[in-house]
């Protein structure tokens, strides 16, 4: 008897100290997520919000990791900061794959967003200029010479018939300067992110005239971009990335209305302005990231156009598809 209750006893007390060490050492589930710095090349772009969507919707979290989110002035300096391993991976548009085929350290490892709806031409709300064919001649603000901005500029007066010099473009930077010089009439219109259309609509401190989206039907907006050594050194993190990427993607076409309310907090703007947003570009958003290769080539064609290159690149020389199609 004293034997079989010594038994007894052992056997709780090994039960009691596997509970307190299960206690003291969490399951590997609820490890510490992996850190991933995560660059944009425009702080308030709608199109890379899936990233705040992600970390809030708790998307991110399930794919262990914990995106850090930086912010740069424009496309230039991101790629500076993915050179200078300031950053992991990049959020950027599709143009600015000229810089991997002059030898950034990066690739472009899927594509973000489809035809540019997220641009827009704007005329102050006091402009004589009604439609499109009014644009002829006059001249756009764009933030930078060579950006995006100024290739649709270009690519709107070339589609049009007016040749690629049928508009006036100059450079002015950010928004607030672009906003002056529109008031004061300095240039005719600005050819801006839809996101600030919208805002100055809503303020009525501005018309939108028109969307870009008619002019490069077949584009790659926004791109996402890997440093070439993590793809090369940890490619389990790439695609764990675009995985949680493309299921926040997922969640925000499937829940428009908790989609606005986390959006008009990252951006800073009403709900209001934030659903109209919703409604002009979701649609933009690619499901799996796979590139298109007549978005391809129309980005391929704006490298020759714009003087980045003297030839167009093969697609091994900006891109990988290694990670696509994304099945998240």
């Amino acid at each position: 008897m004293a034997s079989r209750c010594g038994a007894l006893l052992g056997s709780v007390l090994l039960l009691s100290v596997a509970l307190l060490a299960a206690a003291a050492d969490p399951i590997p589930d609820a490890r510490a997520a992996d850190k991933i710095r995560v660059g944009k090349s425009a702080p308030s772009a709608w199109a890379f919000t899936p990233v705040e969507v992600g970390t809030e919707a708790g998307i991110w979290a399930k794919y262990g990791l914990a995106p850090e989110v930086l912010s740069f002035d424009g496309d230039a300096k991101l790629q500076q900061g993915l050179a200078s391993d300031s950053v992991d991976v990049g959020l950027g548009s599709g143009p600015s794959m000229g810089f991997v085929a002059n030898g950034a350290p990066v690739m472009a490892v899927a594509a973000v967003a489809d035809e540019p709806r997220n641009v827009s031409v704007v005329v102050a709300a006091d402009s004589p200029l009604k439609s499109v064919d009014d644009l002829k001649g006059e001249t756009l603000g764009v933030t930078t010479a060579g950006s995006l901005a100024d290739w649709l500029a270009k690519r709107m007066a070339a589609t049009e018939g007016w040749g690629l010099d049928g508009v006036k473009t100059v450079a002015l930077g950010g928004m607030e300067s672009s906003l002056a010089a529109l008031k004061t009439h300095q240039v005719d219109g600005l050819v801006i992110a839809t996101e600030f259309a919208d805002m100055l609509v809503s303020k009525n401190e501005a018309r939108k005239l028109i969307g870009m989206a008619a002019y490069a039907p077949h584009f790659h907006t926004q791109i996402i971009f890997a440093r070439k050594e993590l793809i090369q050194r940890h490619p389990e993190m790439v695609d764990l990335f675009l995985k949680g990427w493309f299921a926040a993607v997922a969640f925000m076409r499937a829940n428009k209305e908790r989609t606005v309310a986390m959006t008009a907090r990252v951006l800073d703007q009403s709900p209001e302005v934030t659903s109209k947003i919703y409604d002009d570009e979701i649609t933009m958003l690619s499901n799996d990231g796979s590139f298109d290769p007549e978005a391809l080539a129309t980005i391929k064609d704006s490298f020759l156009e714009m003087g980045i290159l003297d030839q167009k690149p093969r697609d091994d020389q900006l891109l990988t598809r290694r990670f696509l199609p994304v099945k998240p």
